[in-house]
């Protein structure tokens, strides 16, 4: 992976600038440029910051700019990165126990603008990492490794010491404390975290240096996976559907509206055939593989906990069966793991957001085209990652608990409703 700083456009962007306006400047800098790239972070996926100091009349204001939930790396501005006040968020790491809703009111407390979007659900572990800028990415590369069953072992070999090793936690207040922990413990020149089934946070005194840390690091991952002869390629053009395809789409398309529910009137199907996708849907073991789980906890999100397999000839009357059988799949799985949460959940809608035809391609299903080609993204991404995961060993995602929790939290359900665009998708 190469880095895309270019000192010309940073001195543009930052000409005439001083104090917080000229790290805001630079942190919306670096953010896009992480944000460019599909193998670093995929549809708002990730979040950056940078503490600075703001000034109120004859004081300074510490404060830390925090991507906004809801907003895009890839195309981020300075109101996407609102203000919050600092001081009060380092207080917090004394605290044993915040839950989901009293961590937002808290973070929402201490913004600013009272109008500016909520930050980022792990705006308390960018306040505890005690370095100017930090920069969280699910790279493509970092996620084959991330998932092995003895990943931490993995990245200790990778990294020598440089990135700190923390257990799956589930994003929040708890992977907050957990990394601040981790962190604090490593020795001074630690230069970020390595989080096990999650990605990859980078810290640094200026914006290139915690993003040029991020670029290294996972070319690290992208070399140790070459040094066991596998490459992960980047994303692939996806060839033009063929016959087959465009029949089991009208099919598709056909047995949804007979099922009803959330996509009985509209649904938007988006294919992908890709090298990848083909070689991941002709997988002897597919169904088994596809059972474990999403290659990063927040994808679950977007494209459920698993997606729909279905044969390239069957008829609409056979994806009918096959829609009401992975209905009923999704509600055992929700009432499996829905009994050992500590607050009651409804039930979620039970269609699937990803159809896998083997040997013909995929489909991200939506309620519009932006919902499809999200769920096309991920789904293309992860056929990728679980290629190379198995050649490297076994993909080993957080277990089917772990995945509910994050499928049912309130914080990220939150997000999703903000979201008009890809509400319910």
């Amino acid at each position: 992976m190469k880095s895309l700083w270019s000192d010309q456009e940073a001195q543009r962007l930052t000409h005439n600038l001083e104090g917080a306006e000229r790290d805001l400047a630079l942190r919306v800098y670096t953010s896009r440029l992480i944000g460019s790239d599909p193998d670093l972070v995929l549809h708002g996926g990730g979040n950056t910051s940078a503490k600075s100091a703001l000034q109120d009349g004859d004081q300074d204001i510490p404060v830390m700019f925090i991507k906004g939930s809801g907003w895009d790396l890839g195309t981020i501005q300075a109101p996407g990165l609102p203000a919050v006040r600092l001081e009060p968020l380092l207080e917090k790491r004394h605290v044993d126990r915040m839950d989901d809703r009293e961590m937002v009111r808290f973070l929402r407390a201490n913004l600013l603008d009272q109008s500016a979007p909520t930050p980022s659900v792990e705006a308390l572990l960018h306040a505890f990492l005690p370095a100017k800028f930090v920069d969280h990415t699910h790279a493509t590369a970092s996620l084959v490794l991330a998932n092995q069953p003895n990943a931490a072992e993995i990245a200790r070999s990778i990294f020598e010491g440089r990135l700190a090793i923390v257990p799956y936690v589930m994003p929040g207040f708890d992977l907050s404390i957990a990394g601040d922990k981790v962190f604090a413990a490593a020795p001074p020149q630690t230069e970020g975290l390595f989080l096990v089934n999650h990605g990859i946070f980078t810290v640094g005194e200026d914006a290139r240096t915690a993003y040029e840390r991020m670029i290294e690091f996972t070319t690290l991952c992208e070399r140790h996976l070459a040094d066991h002869r596998i490459v992960v390629p980047g994303p692939e053009t996806s060839r033009p559907p063929e016959s087959a395809a465009i029949r089991f789409k009208d099919a598709l398309r056909g047995a949804l509206a007979d099922i009803g529910g959330l996509f009985a009137e509209k649904v938007a199907l988006d294919y992908r055939s890709t090298p990848s996708i083909l070689t991941y849907s002709m997988l002897e073991n597919l169904e088994e593989i596809t059972s474990r789980g999403t290659v990063t906890p927040d994808h679950v999100i977007r494209i459920k906990p698993f997606p729909l397999i279905a044969p390239a000839d069957a008829s609409r009357t056979e994806l009918v069966r096959a829609l009401e059988e992975y209905a009923q799949r999704y509600t055992g799985y929700f009432e499996r793991n829905a009994k050992n949460a500590t607050e009651p959940k409804v039930i979620l809608d039970p269609l699937p957001r990803v159809v896998i035809v083997p040997g013909v391609g995929l489909f991200g299903l939506g309620s519009n085209s932006k919902a499809a080609a999200i769920a096309g993204d991920l789904a293309e991404q992860t056929a990728r990652i679980v290629l190379a995961a198995e050649a490297y060993g076994r993909f080993t995602p957080i277990s089917e608990q772990d995945l509910f929790d994050m499928e049912y939290w309130s914080l990220e359900q939150a997000k999703l409703q903000k979201d008009k665009s890809v509400k319910a998708a």
